[in-house]
């Protein structure tokens, strides 16, 4: 039987005030888990908390590593330790390779990676102390099929991939699950985003570049937030507890590889 209680359970979430964020706070905290997330949002985080009684927002730029450590040492206070860390803060700038400066690649190395790196191995050692724990990874397609205009974005989805396999492979056995997701072409204000700038481009409406983006799909249209987190929190659950060190595609078939 399908296990996919939480109670009692304590996770934290990255990016949340919108989104793919948003949708796995509300997805785990209805699970039974009391859920502590951040965004530089504050009002959407504020707004996303009155929805859930079990979810407390912490306002912080992950892309700072001193607001970084202030986040952390803010849930330690708050919760203890940590059971279940979803990786998902992340920006994706659409440039040009050779117009992109050092401190370009530098700043969303710092937000897509690096806070990462800080939320896992803050709460790693309690998780290994009770020989359970689920770290998720939020990458992207663009991982494994790069992108010409998400170049350093991609590159640090990749990296986040390459770490969870080397974390899984290190942890396992005591216990901490590391595996990571990989969202395709899902509703989300990154998407909304790309096809303003698409329709603005070619003189036509965004509602058309959406559902022309969407027939590239082989289901025919664009994913959802709540179609992303569903998948995020069964890989929480105990009924997950014999999968680790993979790299799941929530993308609606566009994968081609075998």
């Amino acid at each position: 039987m399908i296990d996919l209680n939480l109670k009692g359970r304590k996770a934290i979430v990255t990016g949340a005030s919108l989104g793919i964020g948003a949708a796995i706070c509300k997805e785990l905290s209805a699970m039974g888990a009391e859920v502590f997330c951040c965004a530089r949002d504050s009002i959407a985080l504020d707004e996303l908390c009155s929805s859930s009684e079990h979810i407390t927002g912490i306002s912080a730029d992950l892309g700072d590593k001193s607001e970084t450590e202030t986040f952390l040492a803010e849930v330690k206070k708050l919760a203890g330790g940590i059971d279940i860390v979803i990786n998902n803060v992340g920006a994706s700038p659409s440039r040009n390779f050779l117009y992109t400066e050092d401190q370009d690649w530098e700043d969303l190395h710092q937000l897509n990676l690096m806070s990462a790196v800080r939320c896992t191995r803050e709460f790693l050692p309690y998780m290994r102390e009770n020989k359970w724990g689920r770290v998720i990874m939020i990458a992207s397609s663009a991982a494994k099929y790069p992108s010409a205009a998400l170049i350093d974005y991609g590159a640090t989805k990749a990296a986040l991939i390459s770490m969870s396999k080397s974390l899984a492979r290190k942890y396992g056995r005591d216990g901490v699950l590391v595996n990571s997701v990989l969202p395709g072409l899902i509703h989300t204000a990154m998407w909304e985003r790309a096809a303003k700038e698409i329709a603005s481009a070619n003189n036509t409406s965004v509602e058309d570049v959406i559902k022309n983006n969407g027939r590239t799909v082989p289901v025919g249209r664009y994913g959802t937030s709540e179609e992303v987190s569903a998948l995020v929190a069964f890989l929480c659950t105990d009924s997950a507890s014999y999968i680790n060190g993979t790299s799941i595609e929530v993308d609606g078939g566009s994968a081609a590889h075998i």
